[in-house]
């Protein structure tokens, strides 16, 4: 909605801001006030249909409530409008302790509250009959009104279906809810300010998002200090006499909460959710922590700035927060849930295509590469590091010449970009990131230095990017050292005015680019957590110097790295690594060239990753270098390419590497006619047969299980009443073997 028509709304507005609009599926009979409403009778990671998002209005109640059967969220419209109950139904549990504003802003030096209700006696619970004698805060930004509708899409996205083996809905299915604050009475500078409480819950999970939008409908421009787009006074993790807020971060939470404001060089989620914190609550007397140390107040804001200044008629938007319930303290099935959640809201992470990393970026070699990689069956070449791909050279004829390799490749079925570096390299002070301690850069920065992307070098760098993919046509950039979150000091960046907008408007810079990127196709391997701005994959987690060691212990230690990784990723969204050429040192002990010489453990590479649905850059000048080693390659990427929608659905751990047993996945995907696969992998110089005790919970089958082996050979197995099974596997000397499970008759 944008500013004008907001404020005609608010001006010719009763105390509704407008007619709800409410999806015709929603109930309108209204539950009894603030009972448990029973969750419906199914796991919904198994079957998440019945769990159907609506918000309803109980104007007798003053009340608006968001709930999909999983989750309920409760507010209150008067005296002032206030979340008053947060209610995790898949487990029965009240996550709410205490009433607080909806968000906090601070324009022009000035704090607001927005939203929230004052007056509660103690902090350790909330009872509905306490509602009826709170009261507003007559600073905070004052309620107006709200719509309801369906949720948007946070910017465009082209999918590679091709690279997808299912899903990809978006925007995700759900509903909306905006919620319209007008400024306190008092505060006549700001008369033309609204602020937009956007919520959105989404069918299916446990899952809703929040975010705040900030309308200058005035005359002159504002200046957004700094913002919480949430505000939440949750049930603590747990009770600690003496314990300090490190002990209590240290419990697991049944709320995760991530951001789009995220980076910081990580591939793990949850580590550097740079705009989320859990901290103490100063209103929080009557805790059991001595000290009140307990992290039960989580607020989600950035730490410096975003110093934004929106001009007339301009709007300024917050990050993204997405809050997951989790129904256990189960490590498998909250990662279950949290895969669950970001193919929901981030889908282009299924986006899975094979990878060849080629050695040379000279155009005989490329179109090579090509050739090879269309041959086999692999879908993407990256113009490795090292390659002599530049894609910072301005030169006409060097764009044309990537232009005429990517129309190559696009005539093969064969996508082609390559790799630019971009934080963790020093250009020059004039424009490298400005320690704020000492005027001068160096000594702080993520990555030791690093330019500042709001500096004229980073500005001419974006440009380049841009312009490259566009007269080029490539469709891949693998972007190494993406912004890590550094701030600046400097005044004379173009791109930020000083220290408290730096951080702020380089995030922008980079995720703009990444939206743009998504919108047009382009597939983004970005060593980051940048996938709720677009990014497709990250690594899977490894140290690199490990693929120097001996071919036979990458073979182990990539198995661990895989299953580690799995338990917070989707198989798609980490990449792995296999260097066909020396890499990191090592020498021919470490790598597979020749390829020939080495069949049989470049087949166990891609037994190993192929197994799992998760690709690796495969580095090097070929995939193959005889007949025998393209067979080889052929065959085992049609296998993967028959079974892609099992292999890149969730793993469910069964025995991690160690090289002295046999270790296993499976995987699940209720939704599929092959809803399981059991993948066993053999490190022993001899074959084992044995029976493994597997669960198939969670591929949705109930009593008896088709299980089909390589050759063909199907057996009929029991389960349990929790869905276990006794699985007879035989599986060869250090050797992969896999079982295709369905139901009888399918």
């Amino acid at each position: 909605m944008t500013c004008a028509l907001i404020a005609r709304v608010f001006a010719f507005s009763a105390p509704l801001l407008c007619t709800p609009v409410v999806p015709s599926t929603l109930a309108q009979t209204p539950p009894p006030a603030h009972t448990a409403e029973k969750p419906k009778p199914t796991d919904w990671l198994i079957d998440p249909a019945p769990f159907h998002a609506e918000a309803i209005e109980y104007a007798e109640r003053h009340e608006i409530v968001l709930s999909n059967g999983l989750v309920r969220r409760t507010f209150r419209t008067q005296p002032n409008f206030a979340t008053i109950a947060l209610d995790n139904l898949a487990c029965d549990r009240a996550e709410l302790r205490s009433i607080r504003p909806e968000a906090s802003v601070t324009i022009n030096a000035t704090e607001y509250a927005i939203g929230g209700l004052v007056g509660q006696p103690i902090h350790n619970y909330l009872l509905p009959e306490w509602l009826d004698s709170m009261k507003a805060d007559p600073k905070a930004f004052q309620y107006r009104g709200y719509k309801m509708d369906t949720p948007r899409a946070r910017f465009d996205w082209k999918p590679r279906r091709e690279w997808m083996s299912a899903g990809g809905e978006w925007p995700p299915k759900g509903v909306s809810l905006d919620l319209y604050f007008a400024p306190p009475a008092d505060a006549e500078a700001l008369k033309d300010i609204i602020v937009v409480v956007h919520y959105e819950m989404y069918d299916g999970m446990p899952v809703i998002s929040k975010w705040i939008s900030v309308h200058n409908n005035g005359s002159t421009s504002i200046t957004i200090d700094s913002f919480n787009a949430e505000i939440l006074a949750a049930v603590e993790p747990g009770s600690m006499v003496g314990g300090s807020s490190s002990d209590f971060n240290a419990l697991p939470r049944m709320i995760q909460v991530e951001t789009d404001f995220s980076f910081g060089g990580s591939m793990d989620s949850g580590l550097d959710v740079q705009g989320a914190r859990w901290t103490t609550d100063p209103l929080y007397e009557t805790q059991v922590n001595y000290e009140r140390l307990t992290p039960c107040l989580l607020l989600c804001g950035p730490q410096v700035g975003p110093g934004a200044s929106v001009a007339p008629g301009d709007a300024f938007e917050s990050f993204r927060v997405f809050e997951l319930f989790h129904d256990t303290m189960d490590r498998e099935r909250r990662g279950l849930a949290s895969r669950r959640m970001y193919r929901a809201i981030a889908p282009w992470v299924q986006e899975n295509p094979l990878i060849f990393h080629a050695g040379s970026a000279a155009p005989d070699a490329v179109r090579r590469a090509v050739d090879q990689a269309a041959e086999v069956g692999f879908e993407l070449v990256i113009m490795t590091f090292g390659s002599g791909f530049n894609i910072e050279n301005t030169d006409p004829k060097y764009l044309a010449q990537l232009k005429e390799l990517a129309d190559y490749a696009h005539s093969k079925g064969v996508a082609l970009g390559g790799y630019s570096l971009l934080a963790s390299r020093s250009v020059d002070a004039d424009n490298d990131v400005v320690n704020p301690k000492t005027g001068k850069p160096g000594g702080f920065a993520r990555f030791g230095n690093s330019p500042c992307i709001c500096s004229p070098w980073g500005e001419r760098y974006f440009k380049t990017l841009y312009a490259a993919f566009e007269q080029t046509g490539m469709d891949v950039l693998e972007h190494d050292g993406s912004y890590p979150g550094d701030v600046c000091a400097s005044t004379s960046h173009p791109g930020h005015r000083g220290l408290a907008d730096s951080q702020w408007n380089q995030w922008r810079t980079i995720t703009s680019f990444y939206q743009w990127c998504r919108a047009r196709g382009v597939y983004l391997n970005v060593p980051d957590w940048y996938f709720l701005s677009g990014s497709n994959k990250t690594g899977m987690g490894y140290r690199e110097t490990n693929w120097s060691l001996p071919r036979e212990q990458q073979e182990i230690i990539e198995r661990q790295n895989i299953f580690d990784g799995t338990w917070i990723k989707t198989p798609t969204m980490g990449w792995m690594f296999v260097p066909l050429m020396e890499y990191h040192g090592g020498g021919p002990a470490a790598t597979i060239e020749p390829l020939d010489q080495h069949l049989d453990h470049y087949a166990r590479r891609l037994d190993n990753l192929l197994g799992a649905g998760v690709q690796a850059c495969f580095r090097g000048p070929r995939l193959f270098d005889t007949d025998r080693t393209r067979d080889m390659v052929k065959q085992r990427v049609a296998w993967f390419k028959q079974h892609r929608a099992i292999v890149e659905s969730d793993i469910i751990h069964g025995r991690r590497a160690d090289g002295r047993d046999l270790d296993w996945i499976l995987h699940v995907n209720p939704t599929l006619a092959e809803p399981g696969m059991l993948v066993v992998y053999n490190p022993l110089s001899h074959e084992v047969s044995r029976d493994l005790r597997v669960n198939l919970h969670y591929t949705g089958l109930h009593s008896k299980a088709v299980l089909t082996d390589a050759s063909g050979r199907a057996t009929t197995i029991e389960l349990a009443a929790d869905a276990s099974a006794i699985v007879p596997i035989t599986v060869p000397a250090r050797a992969m073997a896999w079982w295709s499970i369905r139901a009888p008759g399918h």
